[in-house]
């Protein structure tokens, strides 16, 4: 039986209370069934109709059979067929890891995020791609570095929003992500008192957006500019562009430590001019502090980094958990489980933070986005994040 240390081992269909997220669509969106097409017109393909744990997944001649009939849009972001899931074999991040189906588990391995064409693996951050760019029946798909090249680019079944599964390049953010749990702050306003953008503001293909928040008119990513020169929080010295994680009557989020919490997202740093922190789960009330429990980096030179704090009066420390060269797409999730461990998954690699107890006292929630980390009287220098997949889950 194959077996993967991962965030999600436990967060199965009947554990998870509350999962929103997006899946190249808004919260609305509802699950298609058909084909999956791609390199030659040929169809993504279940090995002899078999659903036997470890079945190669293919290319074949289109043939109408439930072979072909895949469930795309699903609210876990998986891809499904003769009820089981697309799957990275042993949970692999390398490029040329061969994919398969396998019963559904909740891992990363198994979470597909659609953006311009391409199926993101959430684990790998890489594509789903036809080996060897060969179109020849019996070809055994596997995952590799993302190119835009034809054999990545798939056509999934029409229903989903917008039909191919796509983010959609005309539309306000809210047109593709939900965003009915999250508010913005923006690097203008007030001294101390930087500009914020409601929830009912954000949501819809006609909600909010401007030059520092907005949607990529080349791939729809939904995309956070923050410049060294902006308004800052009174405790910050450094402008933003990001989200607060609040809850869907309009309040702000905060949550116990106990249960298990995720903030999951597929992401690519467009430009930073030193370091950006693009997501964080921060302490919310119970005491008088306003550090956060963990931030996650993106430096310039690639690196990215986890800072965990050392206590609720401050100091951080820092952990190098992986590189990907800027303008990369990767993917990370940042949680807590068992009111006692952070767990930090990126591009499928699972490292765990035991919570020190001077935190108990405190409530959470999540932040995501451009908190750009250098300042200057510079309006052209910051950081830009472009975010293909966000979604937030509790349990």
């Amino acid at each position: 039986m194959k077996r993967r240390s991962t965030f999600l081992a436990m967060a199965t269909a009947a554990a998870v209370a509350v999962t929103i997220g997006v899946l190249g669509g808004t919260s609305a969106q509802a699950a298609a069934s058909g084909p999956i097409t791609g390199l030659g017109g040929k169809c993504v393909d279940v090995a002899s109709a078999s659903s036997a744990n470890g079945t190669h997944v293919q290319l074949y001649d289109c043939n109408g059979t439930s072979a072909q009939s895949w469930t795309v849009g699903n609210s876990d972001n998986t891809v499904r067929a003769l009820g089981k899931c697309l799957d990275v074999a042993s949970g692999s991040t390398a490029s040329g890891a061969k994919v398969q189906l396998y019963d559904c588990n909740g891992t990363a391995a198994q979470q597909w995020t659609p953006s311009n064409g391409e199926l993101v693996n959430v684990g790998s951050g890489k594509c789903l791609d036809a080996t060897d760019k060969s179109s020849a029946n019996g070809n055994q798909l596997q995952i590799w570095t993302c190119t835009g090249t034809s054999n990545q680019l798939w056509t999934l079944p029409t229903g989903t929003t917008p039909p191919g599964g796509g983010l959609n390049t005309s539309v306000a953010p809210g047109g593709n992500f939900n965003l009915s749990v999250w508010e913005l702050q923006e690097p203008v306003g007030s001294p101390g008192s930087p500009t914020t953008i409601s929830s009912s503001r954000l949501q819809g293909a006609g909600g909010y957006q401007d030059s520092y928040f907005s949607t990529d008119g080349s791939d729809g990513a939904m995309t956070f500019w923050a410049p060294e020169k902006g308004v800052t929080t009174p405790n910050s010295n450094y402008a933003r562009s990001e989200l607060r994680e609040m809850n869907t009557n309009g309040s702000a989020a905060d949550w116990s430590l106990a249960g298990t919490h995720r903030l999951t997202a597929t992401l690519r740093v467009v430009s930073v001019t030193s370091n950006v922190c693009v997501g964080q789960i921060h302490l919310g009330s119970g005491g008088s502090s306003t550090k956060p429990l963990i931030e996650l980096y993106y430096h310039s030179n690639g690196d990215i980094v986890a800072g965990t704090e050392n206590s609720p009066d401050g100091g951080q420390t820092t952990h190098t958990v992986g590189h990907v060269s800027v303008g990369t797409k990767w993917s990370y999730t940042i949680g807590v489980s068992g009111g006692d461990t952070i767990d930090l998954t990126v591009n499928g690699s699972t490292t765990h933070y035991a919570i020190p107890s001077s935190f108990n006292p405190y409530k959470q929630y999540f932040k995501a986005g451009s908190y750009n980390q250098s300042s200057s009287d510079s309006t052209t220098n910051g950081a830009r994040v472009a975010f293909y997949a966000l979604s937030v889950s509790h349990s």
